[in-house]
């Protein structure tokens, strides 16, 4: 099956000689939900903006649904939707004019019950008379997505879509990407809220110095760089790691009530089990034990400064 975005060897120059891609090869296949993450600076908003046919890119070729972002500007541009990282709404229309007219800029007939579904869809039917000067920066937010599924485009970017949105409006978000993947649209994250990405993605990209250093169903990656860590709380206290132990990538504890144990997510549990016996030939005992996996954030993280 053809990818819905194929990115190949795309480079961007800005005129002050500023590098901000550099070869980046990336595919995103239609229906998934693909998070792309980066620090500050890393090239994401370029990449989206390069993609979108907002920024011209300096060497290699981006298709989306199929189409040449140059040669099909128009084909390519009608097939995504946008919501970009920034509000920029029309404060003095109400919320119908403005998704109606969206859907007009891409030159497609009027579909009042289209715009009603995305509405009601994003919890904005009520709201649908009303000024957007009139209201929260949440709602805003919402009005930004429909006005950029308006034309009902079969990719969807959203750049960082719940800045600036609380909890409750955030999860209500996420449950509406979830519905368009389910519908067949296929969905570009970037967020700086990793929990968000930990959450919906089907696969993960990182972006570091403009250069795409990974790409990873999420759950392999985490599997595949994530850790583990066992947390034993003694019964009596420590003054310092016995010998048979120090092999081990163990911690005690500043208090020495509690003994730290970490080792890789795909390790066997043999590590543990191990550990346990030597434990019990030393006769230490202890009385509670926690573990715990590492986020997506602390593998972020680490990647990104290593």
């Amino acid at each position: 099956m053809q990818p819905d975005i194929s990115v190949k060897n795309l480079s961007k120059v800005y005129e002050d000689g500023f590098q901000a891609l550099k070869g980046v090869n990336l595919e995103i296949n239609r229906g998934e939900i693909f998070a792309l993450l980066g620090p500050n600076g890393a090239g994401k908003t370029t990449l989206i903006s390069i993609i979108c046919g907002i920024v011209n890119l300096s060497n290699g070729s981006v298709t989306a649904a199929g189409f040449d972002i140059r040669k099909q500007y128009r084909k390519a541009r009608e097939a995504i939707g946008l919501v970009p990282q920034e509000l920029n709404t029309d404060s003095f229309e109400t919320v119908w004019n403005a998704v109606s007219f969206s859907r007009g800029l891409f030159g497609k007939s009027p579909n009042p019950a289209h715009i009603e579904k995305v509405l009601k869809d994003l919890s904005l039917w009520e709201k649908r008379n009303n000024r957007i000067m009139s209201l929260s920066g949440g709602m805003k937010r919402r009005v930004m997505i429909a006005k950029a599924l308006s034309h009902e485009p079969q990719i969807l970017f959203l750049d960082e879509p719940t800045a600036g949105v609380d909890v409750e409006l955030r999860r209500d978000m996420w449950e509406m990407v979830r519905k368009l993947r389910e519908n067949g649209t296929t969905i570009i994250l970037t967020t700086h809220y990793i929990e968000e990405a930990e959450e919906m993605a089907d696969r993960i990209g990182v972006i570091r110095h403009g250069e795409i250093i990974l790409v990873e169903e999420k759950d392999r990656l985490m599997s595949k760089l994530g850790k583990k860590e066992l947390r034993l709380q003694l019964q009596s206290r420590l003054e310092q790691l016995p010998g048979e132990l120090t092999l081990e990538p163990i911690e005690l504890s500043e208090d020495g009530y509690e003994l730290i144990y970490t080792f890789d997510s795909q390790q066997q549990q043999a590590g543990v089990a191990r550990l346990l016996r030597t434990l019990g030939d030393l006769g230490i005992e202890y009385r509670d034990l926690q573990t715990r996996e590492s986020s997506l954030e602390e593998i972020f993280v680490g990647l990104v400064h290593e």
